[in-house]
């Protein structure tokens, strides 16, 4: 019997989809230099040998530990480490956008992010919204550049303010922000202690997650709470805590989310990142 051929091209398609969408989140597994801060102040070169000897070959940068930013690059370039992104603060922006443009252009990465507003509690609409126009301003700037600039919630975004309808300050960032210049990266940890589900935040925006920092919450640590920071014993290697990583990661890959970081907090990040990586690098979405 002659099979039909239209039937076997769809199906072809539909697995070449499937495994373009698993292999996209491996290929793009890196680490968030932040994890290894302690070790990377006492001996740059030999954190970023460890980097390197754990087969990451993407990093996101936390600042350049009192070196160059031409030497920190040539550090990275000598491992064969590719610094996709960096985090430069809110303050360091509003004081030198320009001097930021420029170390983010020397490391040569396509997303700079922000992880921080400054604030003291309560952190209100009129913040909110005042980040937003300032998140508007850079991003434009850094796009200008080919570089694309966003935001990393911390949890105390979360909170809803009966005066602006139950809406939350991440609500207005979101609903204040030109898509066109400012994007968000998802730290799955502090989306999850604030007492949100990330799969289902990063369906509700699919076209405004570009990063995601793989982190996990232990079992048992208290969740629902938009305080924007924990103890490190509440950080856990991925996969030992209380996130669903299978449905996390399906929703970043449905979503089209580009890069992911591992982001270790815990006190032991030299036991605890090999574990992550064990963990993901098994994992079959």
């Amino acid at each position: 019997m002659k099979t039909p051929r239209l039937p076997l091209v769809l199906m072809s398609l539909v697995l070449a989809s499937c495994a373009t969408a698993a292999e996209t989140f491996k290929e793009h597994l890196g680490l968030q230099l932040w994890s290894m801060r302690e070790q990377t102040k006492a001996d740059p070169a030999a954190a970023l040998d460890w980097v390197k000897a754990q087969g990451f070959t993407e990093v996101e940068t936390a600042g350049t530990y009192g070196l160059s930013d031409e030497a920190f690059l040539k550090m990275l370039q000598d491992r064969g480490l590719k610094a996709v992104g960096a985090h430069i603060g809110y303050e360091a922006l509003t004081k030198d956008l320009a001097g930021a443009i420029k170390t983010a252009k020397t490391l040569g990465v396509k997303y700079v992010m922000t992880a921080w507003i400054p604030h003291k509690a309560p952190f209100t609409a009129e913040i909110a919204r005042k980040a937003a126009a300032d998140f508007n301003k850079w991003g434009e700037a850094f796009r200008q550049e080919g570089i694309t600039y966003g935001y990393h919630p911390h949890g105390y975004e979360f909170v809803k303010l009966p005066e602006e309808g139950g809406k939350t300050p991440f609500d207005l960032i979101l609903e204040g922000t030109n898509p066109n210049f400012v994007s968000f990266e998802m730290d799955v940890f502090w989306v999850f202690h604030a007492g949100l589900d990330p799969a289902t935040l990063l369906r509700q925006h699919p076209t405004r997650w570009s990063l995601l920092h793989v982190k996990d919450i232990r079992k048992g640590a208290v969740t629902g709470l938009s305080t924007g920071g924990a103890p490190p014993i509440d950080n856990v290697a991925v996969g030992t805590g209380q996130i669903d990583w299978p449905a996390v990661l399906k929703a970043a890959q449905d979503i089209g989310v580009k890069h992911y970081f591992v982001e270790d907090e815990t006190p032991t990040p030299l036991v605890c990142i090999p574990d992550s990586l064990k963990y993901l690098r098994a994992l079959k979405l």
